[in-house]
């Protein structure tokens, strides 16, 4: 019998670092996780490929799965329904995939609800001032958009207690990495 994946479940505010965190350990366990994919009832972007990107529906075949419960969780951003497909989840661990699933506070408590045997994991900045820095140090982003970004964060933070583990982006990118890095062996017992 085939041994079920493990489904983690990946927040922290933005610039914080979960993006080169995330990607140093699909890097190193390359075809033992999977990123999951969302639906949306946006229009594709240029180059985006749906079942890929995203699975791209409408909002009427949206909320006909919102009804069926055939989502882990589900949210509205900027008028677009975003949402996971449970199907597309179990099924990828059902095959004894990882899953890692980034996404915001409200639909990690959605998933730990739904799914309450995931591994959560919340990424902190060492203090609010250092996250402001990195977040104005990008250079992309205008005023009013960091000030929503700090505002989210503010909110955000005050959730990292219910996450099953947190982890401090303070000192190098290593440091941070090896902790995540820990996690996924413990919960996976991969070696």
């Amino acid at each position: 019998m085939q041994k079920k994946g493990v489904l983690f479940v990946f927040s922290g505010p933005s610039g914080v670092g979960k993006g080169t965190i995330k990607e140093r350990l699909f890097k190193e366990f390359e075809g033992k996780i999977a990123f999951s994919v969302s639906a949306t009832t946006r229009e594709p972007r240029e180059g985006e490929v749906d079942g890929k990107d995203y699975f791209f529906i409408d909002r009427q075949e949206f909320e006909r799965r919102v009804e069926n419960n055939e989502f882990l969780e589900y949210a509205e951003f900027a008028g677009n329904r975003y949402g996971t497909p449970r199907s597309y989840v179990t099924g990828l661990l059902n095959q004894g995939m990882d899953v890692l699933l980034e996404i915001d506070v409200q639909g990690a408590l959605q998933v730990k609800e739904r799914m309450p045997e995931c591994v959560s994991i919340f990424i902190l900045p060492p203090s609010f001032e250092v996250l402001e820095k990195r977040l104005r140090g990008r250079g992309t982003e205008t005023e009013e958009k960091i000030c929503v970004r700090l505002e989210t964060a503010c909110h955000e933070l005050t959730y990292a207690s219910s996450y099953d583990y947190q982890i401090v982006n303070g000192g190098t990118i290593e440091e941070a990495y090896a902790q995540l890095r820990e996690i996924y062996l413990t919960c996976t017992k991969q070696n």
